[in-house]
């Protein structure tokens, strides 16, 4: 296929096909630009044979995870990661050679020496062998996560994570793992790089009672490409009480350094949930940053100097808790639009799965209104994860508990009737009312102390951001550590 460009306004793109005669639109295109245009291979290339290393999640348990992935998700909820690390052994998988609906293409020849190539995915055919309706292996469509599969039920259950042709695999028995694995092996062409070690930027950890994740190679990168190696490090990443807004009349820096900066340190957001807060404010202005800006991007790097084998801890829990979070805000912490911060965070079984610090869509009056607000979010996202943990292990969905650290935003929640602070606030909010009403939400008084969702919504420092990054399960992580004890 020859790539044309971008269509007009619909943001996809526009690709021929010179054996049909056809012009396709599509935005489910992924352009492989680390790959050379194979110019003598003929039409009927074998495909590649996709590659797969193995998670031994504790001890016996094994996952086994594909290598040869290009790109990585935006989100960061994990909860897969817990369930593995939830569950007695986990074990192999396998990756399909199968993919009819993709095809490669190439840009047409002209002045720019440029050739791509891609994966289209013009329709949203099943992963052949593993559908439930199309193969004979029985599984299941995860409805809450579409890239997910499940089969069996308690000691068989077997998880399968989807990602192009690379697949994911865990589960309670070594035996239905092994079983399985024999079947795709039988099927599908397919090879086994041993232990994972490195994933997308990830380095993982495996020990006997819990799994680490860490990006200290990728921090590394970091700070050598924007030289940032030797300069002095920091105890925090963000001054309390900065006051950071737009200013058409200062001093602009350089935009594209800036904005660089900026998506490096989204990415560490994977493991460094400690950075939330601050890299969430400083990418509020990368339409045009000034020096400030540009200060508190340094901060941050000077903060990673000193915690570049800083991640997150899995670790096996011996009861089963379930899902449950918190929610916070702040108030009128954005100076431009006075909008407020919420910050919330979900566990698994006290392993940290999901969390996010976001501007506010509107304009809070108070402080119990702008907590009521940050909680429907979180409420929101809670019936999600309720539900996916659910067809993850099993189990009947049970009611999360929610965490509040405002009395007034919580009676809001509770008493309909409420009306002096909440005949203003618009109707969608009070959805969360329905939630509790109905079991499915339980929410709980939490003092200031103990709300983990605190450091995703102001720059903390000295002790309680240390006491903070332990709540959230960031911890020092350098392998030359006793990281057993």
């Amino acid at each position: 296929m020859v790539y044309l460009g971008v269509e007009e306004g619909c943001k996809a793109h526009r690709l021929f096909d010179p054996r049909h005669g056809k012009l396709q639109v599509s935005r489910d295109v992924m352009f492989r630009e680390n790959c050379e245009w194979e110019w003598n291979a003929g039409a009927n290339n074998e495909e590649r044979v996709p590659e797969f290393m193995v998670i031994d999640t504790f001890g016996t348990d094994e996952v086994i995870v594909a290598s040869d992935i290009e790109a990585a998700a935006e989100d960061v909820t994990t909860p897969a990661v817990a369930v593995a690390g939830a569950s007695s052994p986990s074990t192999p998988s396998s990756n399909t050679n199968t993919a009819s609906s993709s095809s490669i293409t190439n840009s047409p020849e002209g002045p720019v020496r440029f050739r791509s190539i891609a994966n289209i995915y013009a329709n949203t055919e099943e992963v052949v062998g593993i559908d439930e309706e199309e193969g004979e292996l029985g599984f299941k469509k995860c409805s809450q996560e579409h890239a997910v599969y499940t089969r069996g039920e308690g000691e068989e259950r077997i998880l399968i994570g989807v990602y192009i042709d690379d697949l994911i695999v865990t589960g309670s028995s070594i035996e239905k793992i092994n079983k399985f694995k024999q079947q795709m092996m039988t099927e599908f062409e397919m090879s086994n790089l041993g232990l994972l070690s490195y994933y997308l930027g990830i380095e993982v950890e495996q020990q006997k009672s819990r799994i680490l994740l860490r990006q200290s190679a990728y921090t590394k990168k970091i700070l050598s490409q924007f030289k940032m190696t030797n300069c002095n490090s920091k105890k925090h990443p963000m001054e309390p009480k900065t006051q950071l807004h737009k200013e058409l009349e200062g001093t602009p820096v350089n935009a594209t350094e800036y904005r660089h900066i900026i998506g490096c340190l989204r990415y560490l957001l994977h493991t460094r949930t400690d950075l939330s807060y601050s890299v969430g404010m400083a990418s509020r202005y990368m339409e045009r940053p000034i020096i400030i800006h540009h200060k508190v991007v340094k901060q941050i790097l000077k903060y990673l100097k000193g915690t570049i084998y800083f991640g997150l801890a899995y670790i096996k829990e011996p009861q089963e808790i379930g899902v449950f979070g918190y929610s916070d805000s702040d108030l009128a912490g954005d100076l431009d639009g006075r909008k407020s911060t919420s910050g919330m965070t979900f566990y698994f079984n006290e392993s940290l799965v999901s969390w996010n610090s976001q501007k506010q869509k509107t304009v809070a009056l108070s402080s119990c209104e702008a907590e009521f607000m940050a909680a429907i979010t979180a409420a929101c996202h809670a019936l999600w994860l309720r539900s996916l943990a659910s067809e993850l292990t099993g189990v009947e969905p049970k009611p999360v508990t929610l965490f509040v650290d405002n009395k007034s935003a919580i009676a809001l929640m509770k008493n309909p009737v409420f009306h002096g602070r909440s005949k203003h606030i618009d109707t969608r909010f009070h959805f969360i009312r329905e939630c509790v009403e109905k079991g499915r939400i339980v929410v709980e008084f939490v003092n200031t102390g103990e709300q983990r969702a605190d450091a995703l919504t102001k720059a903390l420092l000295g002790v309680k951001l240390a006491v903070m990054r332990q709540l959230l399960g960031v911890r020092d992580l350098e392998p030359c550590q006793d990281l057993e004890g």
